[in-house]
């Protein structure tokens, strides 16, 4: 099986400052043309999928440096996801598409409709990225007063993928013979009704679409916390992970790969994409004068917003120079990245300027800078190692970043044999390796 790589669709790269870079697109708000361009780049160089990341409101409004210089993570002016991808399968034709829906604030019957459609108008090549939303402050945005509990939250998300899962399974493969000789549209005993009745849903079916060419849309899932891993190994197909070294990931990816055989899967069955930000250029140097300008570009009042954003509280009252304070207290919003950014630091003795510049580029992650063979050297240790099953690619300017990966790095891949040099399936599962879910008529 070759390495899989998927690509980060956000248009806005990976770094605070990567809109102000020369290179970088102007005007990325919400623009479909910078999104079909980025959308060809990664399918000309054979990747695997595109991945969008989504929230459900505006954040960072009480924090006007950081608000008024965008962190590409609030997406404060972009498109609805899966409606954006719905626009990008008309001018793709092998690249999966995979959407970001929260479990925490929508309903089974819409996201299963909604992932439903893509997979159908894209010819099998439709993701859905399962999360549970971390952010308290979106909760207002859903007639709620206060967040979901984090306990709640993940029995929620549980229930929400069953569900979800059972309405893709609404109709038999052959259910609708459109036979116009015979009269007979669809086979009404190739359908059954769900009726499902738990602690969060009640949901009748069937589902008002025909089952999808996959059996079931790619499940993906970010979740690191103990409740995120169990959630992972019941229903996810693929998960993003985030490790900043190959101990680290090599453990996770064991963890992962032991948890499945409790619900009766195997270890091909879920595959784990490290996520990595990846600066590359014809030359090392060159790759390290990109990261130096993209660090110049962030005032420091912007790098301690981002800094209190990612670790779950401000950062204001704390030297910069000073070293990067130790949290361990868990709190409702709190997030898997938050928790890596405070053991990075905590491990290599950061202070608070050096942690935010360290996570800038990379989320707190993992990063490749150098020219392509440094760069396919450290991508071939992690996968080869077992650190994971390929790798979730942020560039830091976009488009220049993955032109210049699919154009350096890619092409290092295939000569080592890492990767593919065409699509080998007609939908995503075949490309991931992933076995189709059988028809359960």
């Amino acid at each position: 099986m070759p390495m899989i790589l998927a690509a980060n669709a956000n248009a806005q790269g990976s770094h605070v400052g990567e809109w102000r870079h020369p290179d970088a697109w102007d005007r990325p708000a919400a623009n479909i043309a910078n999104a079909v361009r980025l959308a060809q780049i990664a399918e000309a160089g054979k990747m695997d999928l595109l991945f969008l990341a989504d929230g459900n409101g505006v954040r960072q409004m009480d924090k006007p440096d950081l608000f008024a210089a965008t962190s590409p993570s609030d997406r404060p002016g972009v498109f609805e996801p899966v409606t954006l991808l719905s626009a990008l399968a008309m001018v793709t034709k092998h690249i999966g598409l995979v959407a970001t829906t929260t479990t925490t604030y929508d309903q089974p019957f819409h996201v299963a409709r909604r992932f439903a459609s893509l997979d159908h108008l894209s010819g099998g090549r439709a993701g859905w990225n399962l999360v549970t939303t971390s952010n308290p402050g979106d909760a207002l945005n859903f007639s709620h007063t206060e967040h979901v509990g984090r306990d709640d939250r993940y029995e929620r998300a549980n229930e929400f993928a069953e569900v979800v899962k059972g309405l893709w399974d609404s109709w038999a493969d052959d259910a609708f013979p459109q036979d116009k000789t015979s009269g007979r549209f669809l086979n009404p005993e190739r359908v059954r009704v769900l009726a499902h009745k738990g602690k969060h849903f009640q949901v009748a079916g069937p589902l008002n679409a025909p089952r999808p060419p996959q059996g079931h849309p790619v499940v993906f899932s970010a979740g690191q916390s103990e409740a995120g891993r169990e959630l992972s190994a019941r229903h996810a197909d693929c998960i993003f992970a985030i490790e900043a070294t190959l101990p680290a990931a090599q453990a996770m990816y064991a963890d992962f790969k032991a948890r499945l055989a409790k619900y009766g899967r195997g270890p091909d069955d879920l595959k784990i994409l490290s996520g990595v930000t990846i600066i590359v250029g014809d030359t090392a140097q060159q790759a390290a004068d990109i990261a130096a300008e993209l660090d110049d570009l962030v005032p420091p009042a912007v790098g301690v917003d981002y800094l209190s954003k990612m670790v779950g509280r401000s950062m204001k009252s704390f030297p910069l120079d000073g070293p990067m304070p130790a949290f361990d207290e868990e709190h409702v919003g709190h997030t898997g990245i938050g928790r890596a950014i405070v053991k990075v630091a905590q491990q290599e003795g950061l202070t608070v300027r050096q942690t935010y510049r360290r996570i800038l580029p990379q989320m707190a992650g993992n990063m490749f800078t150098g020219d392509a063979k440094q760069v396919a050297d450290r991508m071939e240790e992690w996968y080869v190692g077992k650190g994971c099953d390929g790798f979730m690619v942020a560039a830091p300017v976009v488009p220049t970043g993955m032109e210049r990966f699919t154009r350096l790095v890619i092409p290092e891949l295939q000569r080592r044999g890492l990767f593919r040099r065409d699509y080998e399936g007609q939908t995503l599962r075949d490309n991931l390796g992933l076995r189709r879910p059988p028809d359960r008529f």
